[in-house]
């Protein structure tokens, strides 16, 4: 019998009995909790909009602290995600914060592509945590979990409606992350233009499918405040760090040359809603939508992708083991394929080289014989003009033998004639007279 058949009988077979007494298992509640709070919590937050609506001042409300960080310039020359993580204490309990900012968005003449960065980034939290639950030995208690929890969008109080920018992005994010609408340095719109805003702000994302966070409701304890706060959205909110006196009390509020706007005053913004939703009554919600929604919906589609499914053509359950037999069979039989492919590629590869390599020693063989009748015929040549030149010298040589010959001898005979002469005169006086 298959371990998931057996699985499932155990599951059918439950059955309710009653206890004589007290056992002790109520306290798994507070086990729980104690367990939870010695451990810490973490909370992610993806801060997206554009360079100047005050995300860094409005985080720092929210948290009531001051977070480090350099401020962001308009001359990016692209999106960029800066991540810094913090590490806060309440009462007893820690909470390891991460905001995500998304510095530059926004700020190009060409935003086609200024998503891409953002969805990359919370695709790589998803893919690293996968990993690491793949992995056969885990630590994911010790894993510090870096998914993106919450996003933040922040728009831009125009008043009129919202960017395209906006609704792309938007549409984009909303099946990898909760995305939580809300318009930025509201006071800079008047009441009646904020209420009209909102209202086109809401029906644009309707009517274009985006899917934004919705607090949940199934639960009776917030089902009421959760009802009421959504359709408060998107929650238009102010920032800001500056501590006022108003009446006895300092408040933070910001101070304009008209008056003053309190930041925890209802009446001016929904400052506090955004933090009762956010933190105080939602936050381990979406916790659990991150993991249960967008990251099963990531990891299934990841899965699929490799090959895993859960049940066979047949609509039969399939196994681990099974599927991964089947995916590694594959796998083997493609690489010996690729193998067989690539064997015959090497030796064809290498018969070609041994025909071009036989050509070329042919041309080589051609040529040399070339060369060397030439130098033949060239060295025949040479021999044939030396021994003319021989020729020629001994030739040379002869006459001027002949010639020294010649002349010695002429000079012989010329000497006698004078001798004889002179030996004529003396004998004959009357020659000379003569």
């Amino acid at each position: 019998m298959a371990a998931t058949d057996i699985a499932r009988q155990v599951g059918e077979g439950c059955r309710t009995v009653p206890l004589a007494g007290h056992v002790g298992f109520d306290s798994l509640p507070d086990q729980l909790v104690n367990k939870s709070v010695s451990q810490g919590f973490c909370f992610n937050i993806l801060c997206v909009g554009e360079t100047g609506l005050g995300k860094s001042t409005l985080m720092d409300t929210l948290f009531n602290t001051k977070f480090e960080g350099e401020p962001a310039t308009h001359t990016q020359p692209g999106v960029q995600l800066r991540s810094n993580t913090y590490d806060l204490q309440e009462s007893n309990v820690g909470l390891k914060l991460t905001i995500v900012s998304t510095v530059g968005f926004g700020d190009q003449i060409n935003k086609e592509d200024s998503y891409k960065p953002i969805v990359e980034f919370i695709d790589a939290q998803f893919e690293a945590y996968l990993q690491e639950e793949l992995k056969i030995r885990r630590v994911l208690h010790a894993y510090h979990d870096s998914r993106i929890h919450a996003c933040l969008y922040f728009i831009a109080p125009t008043g009129h409606s919202l960017k395209s920018l906006d609704l792309v992005t938007m549409k984009k994010l909303d099946s990898k992350v909760n995305i939580i609408p809300i318009i930025a340095k509201s006071d800079a719109i008047s009441k009646s233009e904020l209420t009209k805003f909102k209202i086109k702000i809401t029906s644009e994302l309707v009517s274009n499918g985006v899917q934004i966070y919705q607090f949940p409701t199934d639960d009776e304890s917030v089902a009421e405040i959760n009802g009421t706060m959504n359709a408060h959205l998107p929650f238009a909110v102010i920032g800001s760090t500056e501590e006022l006196k108003i009446g006895n009390k300092m408040m933070k509020a910001r101070q304009y040359p008209w008056g003053t706007v309190q930041v925890e005053n209802e009446a001016h913004c929904d400052f506090v809603k955004l933090r009762e939703m956010l933190i105080r009554v939602n936050m381990e919600d979406l916790r659990e939508q991150t993991h249960s929604r967008h990251y099963e919906l990531y990891r299934r589609c990841k899965l699929e992708e490799m090959g895993f499914q859960d049940t066979d053509p047949d609509s039969k359950p399939f196994s681990l083991q099974e599927t991964y037999e089947a995916k590694r069979n594959e796998f083997l039989g493609e690489l010996q394929k690729k193998e067989e492919e690539m064997r015959q590629m090497f030796v064809q590869r290498v018969k070609e080289k041994e025909a071009e390599l036989k050509e070329a020693e042919k041309e080589l063989h051609e040529k040399f014989d070339r060369l060397k009748k030439l130098h033949q015929d060239e060295k025949k040549k040479l021999e044939d003009k030396k021994k003319s030149l021989d020729d020629e010298v001994n030739a040379f040589k002869q006459r001027k033998t002949a010639a020294e010959l010649l002349q010695s001898q002429s000079s012989q005979a010329g000497g006698s004639q004078t001798l004889k002469r002179d030996k004529e005169k003396k004998n004959n006086p009357w020659l000379c007279t003569e």
